[in-house]
């Protein structure tokens, strides 16, 4: 059994009851001598490691970011969805967590084996259907009396959704998720055994005025094949290699080099009165605040890139470069 290692404000506590003689020295050698047993679940089996869950919990922060902007854009109200937790349970105590009556969609990842659930809160499904007829975004808990029009109209809003779901998890592996069932009994749906492992990411969600909870569950045995591919490891090769492309990297450099940027060149600015502007005759002149012999600027996109004075060349128009204006150096707009 591997020995347990104590943090450093458990360290901090022993020490203070050791100096306030709250325990005794000898007292804990003679427990170091004695045979110690922990108790192990079973039921409760841990198959994921703390560094595989942080990447399974990094990947659905970038689709929370994902599926809020796309739910902004379909329901035209306030949207903020983020992470609350990622937790590995038993198939089992995620049917029980859940309510009663609830939204359940059942999704396949292929070419991952099994398939997954999306359970969306009574609260935030009904929001967003009032939503999309026209409403305010009011919830109304009414599962067990769905219409066959409203049952087709959040399977059609959660189905468009799964884009975001590709592209959250293409870092790690390309998926073609498509839902397959959508339930609203969880004691209908029996996936995978009682007892067998599964992540379930809750996400924290507000729409509008209504805020509730959206859980994914995902067994193990739809993550089986790339476990290896949910470590550090595996993440800081995989940028590596990116890094370490030249052909890539010269691909990028000649995409790059095709653009079109927008150049500017502001020759100075004045303020006037309106009725200056109104009665402005030929050859009348506008001072500006440039001098004659300061440099002008040249925008890239908007950005002061070049230090640049003004001329002709070939009868038309131009500006010659002096020097590149460097981050640090005072711009004036």
């Amino acid at each position: 059994m591997a020995e347990e290692v104590l943090s450093q404000n458990e360290i901090d506590a022993l020490l203070s009851a050791l100096s306030s003689g709250e325990m005794d020295a000898n007292q804990l050698k003679q427990e170091e001598k004695d045979k110690k047993v922990r108790v192990y679940d079973f039921k409760r089996a841990l198959r994921f490691s703390k560094d595989q869950i942080r990447s399974i919990s990094r990947i659905h922060e970038n689709f929370a970011r994902l599926l809020t902007t796309y739910f902004s854009a379909q329901l035209r109200t306030y949207v903020h969805i983020s992470v609350a937790s990622v937790d590995q349970i038993p198939y089992e105590e995620f049917i029980r967590s859940i309510p009663t009556m609830t939204i359940l969609n059942v999704y396949s990842v292929t070419p991952l084996e099994g398939r997954i659930i999306f359970e969306f809160n009574p609260n935030i499904a009904y929001a967003m259907l009032d939503r999309m007829l026209g409403g305010k975004g009011s919830s109304i808990n009414k599962v067990e009396n769905l219409t066959e029009i409203e049952t087709t109209l959040m399977s059609q809003l959660f189905e468009k959704a799964l884009d975001n779901l590709q592209e959250a998890w293409r870092s790690v592996v390309e998926i073609d998720p498509m839902l397959e069932d959508f339930e609203v009994n969880p004691q209908f749906l029996q996936l995978v055994s009682p007892n067998e492992t599964v992540v379930v990411v809750s996400l924290n969600t507000t729409i509008g005025e209504s805020s509730g909870m959206i859980n994914i569950c995902i067994p193990h045995v739809v993550l089986e094949p790339i476990i290896p591919k949910l470590s550090v490891h595996y993440w800081m090769q995989t940028e590596n290699a990116k890094e370490s492309n030249p052909e890539e990297f010269e691909d990028l450099s000649k995409n790059l080099e095709k653009a079109v940027i927008d150049l500017t060149v502001n020759l100075g600015e004045t303020t006037i009165t309106l009725d200056d502007l109104l009665n402005l005759n030929r050859d009348d002149v506008i001072l500006l605040d440039k001098s004659i012999e300061d440099p002008l600027h040249l925008l890239v996109d908007k950005e002061p890139m070049f230090h640049v004075q003004p001329g002709k060349k070939k009868h038309k128009l131009a500006v010659q470069v002096i020097e590149e204006i460097k981050k640090g150096d005072q711009y004036d707009e």
